[in-house]
């Protein structure tokens, strides 16, 4: 009953999401649509409903008799394909009649560990061309911003007193970790380089100063190219202070043995 109501609907394509609690599925239902000329693909990620809605321009549907023409997409050909290069089969869809605007990345490695690595690497360049879309605004990289608004920081708490003095002057000091983390990661001295950033801001007013990674010195990063999102810098400080904020409203603990 189930695989006519599908067939009815106007289905000859149907995507099963993975399910954990049940059965979605079994070898009988699947002999039945195959009878019918309708195509099953399994095992569906829930993480990709919804990517694969959007691309072929279908609604996901709960239940079979939920089933309308009107949630259907429309390919001109569904079919399994060879990878080139490997034994992988996987089902492509070509000629959608509704295409939405998506992408596929394709990432292939020689283990688990690079593909890991690669997906990772994808996933933060898209959130930097987000950050940029979102505030179209970019800054120099290699810690100079945190360098040149530390020192603009200090200057400020000199003409202050009491504790809001104390308080700026901690912030600024707060924000030097930033290009001292980096010049650690890189193997470089971030003692020195953190005192020659320092020097090249305040003395030399080079605000682009940043540290350059690959030859292991302080450069001007605006000639070299090397630019971020203010998003990104703005982003991870708002939330170090909401999160210090946080910490300091606590007033005591309780230790539960």
């Amino acid at each position: 009953g189930q695989c006519k109501k599908i067939k009815k609907s106007g289905a000859n394509v149907v995507l099963i999401q993975k399910s954990i609690l049940r059965d979605a599925y079994n070898e009988l239902s699947l002999h039945f649509l195959a009878k019918m000329g309708i195509l099953v693909v399994t095992d569906i990620e829930r993480t990709d409903v919804e990517f694969i809605c959007r691309t072929l321009g279908c609604t996901p549907v709960a239940h079979v008799d939920s089933m309308a023409g009107d949630k259907l997409g429309a390919a001109a050909h569904v079919g399994d394909v060879v990878m080139p290069g490997s034994g992988h089969k996987v089902v492509k869809f070509t000629g959608v009649a509704n295409p939405g605007r998506t992408m596929t990345v394709l990432l292939r490695g020689s283990n688990d560990l690079v593909l890991k690595e690669a997906n990772r690497s994808i996933h933060d360049a898209q959130c930097v061309v987000r950050s940029l879309v979102k505030k179209r605004a970019l800054i120099a990289g290699g810690g100079a911003p945190e360098v040149e608004a530390s020192l603009r920081l200090k200057d400020a708490a000199m003409g202050m007193t009491g504790m809001d003095s104390y308080c700026m002057k901690a912030f600024a000091e707060a924000l030097e970790v930033v290009p001292f983390t980096l010049a650690e990661n890189a193997g470089m001295k971030p003692i020195e380089i953190v005192t020659e950033l320092r020097r090249m801001h305040a003395v030399e007013g080079v605000k682009g100063a940043g540290i350059n990674v690959v030859k292991g010195v302080v450069s001007d990063m605006y000639d070299l190219n090397v630019l971020q999102p203010l998003l990104v810098s703005t982003s991870a400080i708002n939330l170090a202070t909401e999160t210090c904020a946080l910490i300091l409203k606590i007033d005591d603990l309780v230790v539960v043995m």
